[in-house]
């Protein structure tokens, strides 16, 4: 971990009685725009409606009558057809058109966090679409596992096939396999993940859907005992291996998502068997290291914050050791506390090498803003050694991040489509780049298609609600389709950012 980049606070004004008022004025002014570079107000209600409606344009399957984003249309409806089940359904994880588990299990397991945690400061209509919005990640995750003990599908679609066309999804025409594994094949992480997603998701449809709420949880447990079972990592077998990676691998292994999944079974049941397994496998499975990470490969962070909870509000003491290396991770963004630290750009962006930044922006605020509610709820502080820091430092944090993405940034753009009238024009995504099928119903091939994601007209289709990659370590961003890495949007980016649009749009003057 490097030292924060942060743009330094401004010197201290000395006081001086001859200095003209103007001269004051003007100086104060220019204090007050590096002091509070998120002095820019925001409308998060409209960014929380768009982040959530987002993820209509990311449907795979038969659009409901209630669909929203009207230029999408069905797409995908034989998927799984090959190993004769049905696999019709879910969301395209990014910019092309496969359906892979793994990503969508995580993006699913926010979701229903977003619910959990800040669904109550959602407006009921807001809470709605996102409660349908996880519905149609979790039925489908549903079948992924229907045919368990022995068997677990892991992907929809041949990424090499998929990336060597740009096509609509409403008109594709390359392979839809099915890809699966039998047990006693390995599949922890795959599993393990998806397991974390039906037990978060019981908890968020415990009172609107009971009955629903009961059969994601009883998959749950039925599914973490099969990863529990068969452990391993999914991506080491040759049957998928080639499917997945490199897209997907799971780099990070799979002892960090049998401690997610056990973390959130034992949210959503209270079980001990659960708490047993979290404190006797914390060391054996790293739950102590790598814990400035969280993401769709890495669960570590979350599973800390997560577990965290539990000891704040029941003192469970069992589980100290999660909350105290959680309270590491939050010490981490300080940079004035002792100890390795987050990184920022200089424009003040949470900031971890590799592609599409904003998914590590995102999940690392989720997890600093939710830490700050367990905080408020026990009139705690965060203690970092000599320092002691209030609730509201952690929120000014993820405050600073949300603000950025929204366009409060060096380049002065939305990195949110839709949100304001600058935000990036060229994405990297197929459905947004090409005509919608309302317009031209005819398929254009994988060939022609390229000449669109050539062309430098802006997309006819706008994603609104999608966040991109984002800028680089220097707050630069290339708009272009052909830079993914930027302009590229993700369902896993989104889901984090649920929550936090939603706890802003409740306390919209927070500073």
């Amino acid at each position: 971990m490097s030292k924060s980049k942060i743009s330094p606070s401004p010197c201290l004004i000395r006081k001086n009685r001859k200095m003209k008022p103007t001269i004051i004025i003007l100086t104060v002014f220019i204090f007050l725009l590096v002091l509070l570079p998120t002095a820019i107000p925001h409308d998060y209600s409209d960014a929380l409606r768009k982040s959530i409606l987002f993820f209509e344009g990311q449907r795979s399957g038969r659009l409901p009558k209630q669909q929203r984003m009207k230029w999408r249309g069905n797409s995908a409806l034989n998927d799984g057809k090959n190993l004769k089940t049905d696999l019709v359904g879910g969301y395209y994880d990014a910019g092309d058109n496969v359906k892979f588990h793994f990503p969508m299990a995580f993006t699913a397991t926010m979701l229903a966090w977003s619910s959990i945690d800040f669904g109550s400061y959602m407006s009921q209509n807001d809470f709605g679409h996102s409660i349908v919005t996880l519905k149609w990640a979790t039925d489908y995750l549903l079948k992924t596992v229907s045919q368990l003990p022995n068997r677990i599908f892991v992907q929809v679609g041949e990424a090499q096939a998929d990336h060597n066309c740009w096509e609509r999804p409403e008109d594709m025409d390359t392979p839809r396999t099915a890809f699966a594994l039998d047990a006693p094949d390995p599949a922890s992480d795959l599993a393990g993940e998806i397991a974390a997603a039906l037990a978060a998701a019981s908890i968020a449809f415990k009172r609107s859907n009971p009955k629903y709420s009961k059969i994601l949880l009883d998959k749950a447990i039925n599914t973490f005992q099969y990863a529990d079972l068969h452990r391993g990592s999914y991506t080491d077998n040759p049957k998928v291996n080639r499917a997945v990676c490199p897209f997907y691998c799971s780099v990070n292994g799979y002892k960090d998502e049998l401690l997610w999944a056990a973390a959130w079974l034992r949210r959503a049941t209270g079980n001990d068997y659960y708490l047993k397994y979290l404190v006797n496998n914390r060391q054996a499975f790293g739950a102590a290291f790598s814990y400035y990470e969280f993401g769709w490969d890495n669960k570590v962070g979350g599973v800390n914050v997560l577990v965290a909870k539990e000891v704040f509000e029941k003192n469970v003491t069992a589980l100290r050791e999660y909350k105290e290396t959680a309270e590491k991770m939050m010490c981490s963004y300080f940079p004035e506390t002792v100890g390795p630290h987050m990184t920022y750009t200089p424009g003040g962006l949470l900031y971890k090498p590799g592609s599409s930044q904003l998914q590590n922006t995102a999940a690392l605020s989720f997890l600093l803003l939710t830490y700050a509610d367990y905080l408020s709820k026990s009139s705690q502080q965060l203690h970092c050694g000599n320092l002691n820091f209030k609730p509201d430092s952690l929120r000014r944090i993820v405050k600073r991040q949300v603000d950025y993405v929204l366009g409060d940034n060096p380049m002065k753009l939305s990195y949110m489509v839709g949100y304001s009238d600058k935000y990036p024009r060229q994405i990297h995504h197929r459905g947004a780049s090409i005509l919608s099928v309302n317009v031209h119903p005819q398929a254009f091939g994988c060939l022609k298609g390229w000449e669109i994601f050539a062309s430098p007209n802006p997309d006819p289709n706008i994603l609104v609600g999608a966040v991109v990659g984002g800028p680089d370590v220097d707050d630069k961003f290339i708009g272009k389709r052909n830079n993914a890495s930027d302009t590229e949007p993700t369902t896993y980016i989104n889901a984090p950012f649920v929550g936090l649009f939603a706890y802003f749009k409740s306390n919209p003057n927070f500073s």
